[in-house]
């Protein structure tokens, strides 16, 4: 560990507790989150498409709060404080969420289904309402879900441990929201909502519960105050450097050489040549430095490793904005799948009826059994082949190409619905949309992990909680950029109106094709010119620490 911990001793007997608390945590949010656009529509009386842009907003919040939760965890409160705080507040939400489901003035009349078609909206206080429950449950489920993850990895100490920790976290994340998805959303579909919220509440208070029952056994690393403050006091070091000239003396640049070793800090004396520009602000100055060795103006020099944090997030900036628009088109699927549920024959036989919603089980079932697959037979068979472990580039790449396939077939299945919808509306099976939700599960088995993976090993150890959230933050951009691209299409084509059956929703699926395609490509490129910061070497299973850009010689070809 990096840091300095307080507490338990970590280790694997932790890990039961902090599953257990994302099963119920998880349980909780997928109850309503899963289900909030039939929710809107049927029982606010929201239009079809308007309720999918306020369920991808909602999503975009509870991707992006993890930044905030990952800030709050490395700077001031721990990951510990962080997870249990905002537990609470997704209990305050959810129960709120549950009064208006149960309290009839907090939710406006049905609408008349006959010829007058009289349908009222939410007045302004139920919008309120509504929006405050919202709010609270996204604050919650955004401020544990990633948290969760980092303290999870915190608790173990070899790389190949906490990936494997990674592997079974979203194994859980996703199962969990499996039974949600199942078991919860037909309880709201088919018995009341009020109690479908209830069972939300008294998971996200079993989770609670087990997560505190765990504390005295964790290992919580203390905050170090906020990291972002040294990052940026970089650049403004550099900058006022601009005119400085440069050297490749070790002895000129700030470094803890002569209170720890090298080998304790793991980090060169020298900086590395690439983004040289900031190796200024190491560059020690007349009156840089204390006479007891200490800096003097924090906003004028920085140490070596300050300098090198930074060039690791600049590295990672081309590949994280791959998942923007990897992330995207995923969005735009799960809302639009949600319509075309509700636009196609969900019977099973002559007495069950599948609830739209739970389509979603398609996606985290087949996360779920292939990342057992994959942990467990797939890559232990091709380290076995080809004599070393599959890299998190190799297995984020194979997740871009599957989703990419996802869209095409997402197209080819609404044009057919199309068809078949002009001949008879609501005649089309809705297991045909099973395919293209079962890819997007692969991939995301596949870049999920992998993702999560390659930030918590190669960020700074001063930023390992917003490591795990920088994955959440590139989710929440998409969400919020597949809301702005909905909107765009609906003002400026025909082809999304609220009854889709009069709509080209297949072009939309081919033009996320398009997108997705055109980012694998770019994605390909940046793995191709990345080189890996921190090496897990199978074989003893300790972790070598490599400069910022692999070896000397190879830093300014990438």
């Amino acid at each position: 560990m990096g840091s300095p911990t307080v507490g338990g001793g970590g280790g694997w007997i932790t890990i039961p507790f902090i599953i257990a608390t994302m099963a119920g945590l998880t349980l909780a949010a997928g109850g309503w989150i899963n289900n909030l656009i039939v929710y809107l529509i049927t029982e606010f009386n929201v239009a079809s498409i308007d309720a999918t842009q306020i369920f991808n907003v909602v999503n975009g919040c509870s991707a992006m709060f993890p930044i905030l939760g990952a800030i709050l965890a490395d700077s001031f409160l721990g990951c510990f404080s962080v997870i249990w705080i905002s537990s609470f507040f997704s209990l305050l939400g959810i129960i709120l969420l549950t009064l208006t489901a149960t309290v009839n003035n907090l939710r406006p009349v049905p609408c008349v289904h006959d010829e007058s078609a009289l349908c009222e909206g939410p007045s302004k206080v139920q919008y309120a309402v509504l929006y405050v429950a919202i709010t609270l449950a996204t604050i919650g489920l955004g401020g544990t879900r990633f948290t969760l993850a980092t303290m999870g990895a915190d608790q173990l100490d070899k790389p190949k441990q906490q990936q494997s920790f990674f592997n079974w976290f979203i194994f859980t994340l996703y199962t969990s929201s499996m039974v949600s998805v199942i078991a919860i959303v037909y309880v709201q579909d088919n018995v009341s909502w009020g109690l479908g919220f209830g069972l939300c509440v008294a998971a996200n208070l079993v989770g609670l519960a087990l997560f505190l029952l765990g504390g005295r056994l964790y290992r919580r690393v203390k905050p170090q105050g906020s990291p972002f403050a040294g990052l940026a006091r970089v650049v403004v070091a550099a900058i006022r450097k601009r005119r400085t000239s440069g050297s490749s003396d070790s002895e000129r640049y700030y470094n803890f050489m002569h209170k720890r070793p090298q080998e304790e800090l793991g980090a060169d004396p020298t900086p590395s040549s690439f983004f040289k520009f900031l190796n200024k602000a190491a560059l020690k100055t007349d009156g840089d430095v204390n006479a007891d060795g200490s800096i003097a103006n924090p906003w004028k020099l920085c140490t070596v490793q300050q300098v090198e944090d930074l060039k690791v997030l600049i590295k990672l900036f081309p590949l994280w904005s791959t998942g923007i628009f990897l992330a995207t088109p995923l969005a735009i699927q799960s809302s639009l799948a949600v319509l075309q549920a509700l636009a196609m024959d969900r019977h099973l036989g002559h007495h069950f009826k599948i609830p739209a919603g739970s389509m979603f089980v398609f996606v985290l079932m087949s996360v779920s059994l292939t990342i057992i697959l994959l942990d467990r037979l797939l890559y232990p068979l091709i380290k076995h082949l080809i004599g070393r472990s599959t890299t998190p580039l190799e297995r984020i790449g194979v997740g871009h190409f599957i989703n990419v396939l996802s869209m095409a077939v997402s197209a080819l299945v609404e044009s057919r619905r199309l068809k078949e919808s002009a001949l008879k509306p609501m005649s089309m099976p809705v297991l045909w949309l099973a395919p293209q939700l079962v890819l997007a599960g692969i991939g995301e088995a596949f870049h999920f992990p992998g993702n999560s993976g390659l930030y918590y090993q190669e960020f700074p150890d001063s930023l390992k909680s917003t490591a795990t959230a920088a994955l959440a933050m590139f989710i929440g951009i998409a969400f919020y950029l597949s809301t702005a691209i909905v909107g765009v299409l609906r003002r400026s084509t025909d082809w999304l109106p609220d009854n889709i059956d009069q709509g080209r929703m297949d072009i939309v699926f081919w033009l996320l094709f398009g997108i997705g395609l055109l980012n694998f490509g770019y994605y390909l490129v940046c793995a191709h010119f990345y080189k890996y910061r921190v090496l897990d070497d199978d074989t003893t299973g300790e972790v070598m620490i490599k400069n910022i850009n692999g070896d000397r010689d190879d830093q300014d070809s990438a």
